[in-house]
């Protein structure tokens, strides 16, 4: 089962520390060494909005290569790709995540337009980064429910899929951590209705469900779930979002389930630590850390 570690990006874009560029790149290197290998290290957004991610270009040019590790950007518009397309061939990520909000409220308030322009931004950037020879995300956020308006239906989330063209992998994300096994059962059947490709999930524990949705994620057959070490982040546009489910304890939990994952707990519960001391964290969501691994 792959964990796509997803703490650089979106776990530093939540945290008030802006880290300097070296520390995200020794960031994305422990991680590397704990045995992770998709990694979502950078943002090609506004400064102004994610100044926290805002020397994306450098932590792409600075993380170690290699060793089947591939690297995933977030987009959210056509100038996101022309900056990524602007770098030497060598230094950009190997995939985009394009994230496309549910509903219209988050939206607006996250991308300053509705879901249907969003998706139309969408299909172009992705003919672009697929003809460039990246691989290509679609997330669906909020897809298990929304801050602003409440349940998200399973027909709205496979409406957006169904008109949203061409893709490589669709990341159904639970953005405010509101969702249950359940649900992950029923989004997973109406999205398949109408693409067939590879299903990755993105969970925060907001209500203490997010390992309970991976597990039944992972039994449905998502084929990678997005974790965070530590467990920090969180979505600076929605109200009381707390920080994704830890990769440290999603690795415990997938390892010991039978389903491999390549991440070395104690490794990745080292860097999780690393990396909160480094933010100034007084505490972390991750349980790992404080429990050790078992057997120790």
């Amino acid at each position: 089962m792959e964990i796509v570690e997803v703490g650089p990006r979106d776990g530093l874009q939540n945290e008030k520390r802006v880290l300097p560029t070296r520390t995200k790149v020794e960031y994305a290197r422990r991680a590397v060494a704990a045995g992770l290998r998709r990694l979502e290290v950078a943002a090609f957004a506004r400064p102004d909005r994610m100044p926290q991610l805002a020397d994306a270009e450098d932590v792409l040019r600075g993380v170690p290569r290699g060793a089947g590790v591939r690297y995933i950007a977030l987009v959210l518009n056509g100038r996101g790709l022309d900056r990524i397309l602007a770098l030497d061939p060598g230094h950009r990520p190997d995939e985009i995540n394009f994230v496309v909000v549910a509903t219209d409220e988050f939206a607006r308030r996250n991308q300053g337009m509705t879901t249907m322009a969003s998706l139309d931004g969408f299909r172009s950037v992705a003919g672009r980064a697929r003809a460039a020879g990246l691989g290509v995300t679609l997330t669906v956020a909020a897809a298990f429910g929304c801050p602003f308006t409440g349940e998200v239906r399973p027909d709205r989330v496979r409406e957006i899929v169904a008109d949203a063209g061409a893709m490589d992998e669709l990341c159904l994300a639970d953005t405010i951590g509101v969702g249950v096994p359940a649900q992950v059962g029923e989004l997973a059947a109406a999205v398949r209705e109408v693409v067939d490709v590879p299903l990755r999930a993105h969970f925060h524990n907001t209500r203490n469900t997010g390992y309970a949705n991976a597990i039944a994620a992972a039994t449905l057959g998502f084929v990678a779930l997005d974790a965070s070490l530590g467990g920090i982040g969180g979505c600076p546009f929605a109200p009381a979002a707390t920080g994704n489910i830890a990769t440290e304890d999603l690795a415990y939990l997938l390892n010991r389930s039978g389903l491999a994952t390549g991440v070395a707990v104690p490794h990745a519960a080292a860097t999780g630590a690393w990396i909160g001391a480094e933010l100034g964290l007084d505490t972390l969501p991750a349980q790992l850390g404080r429990a050790g691994d078992f057997p120790g």
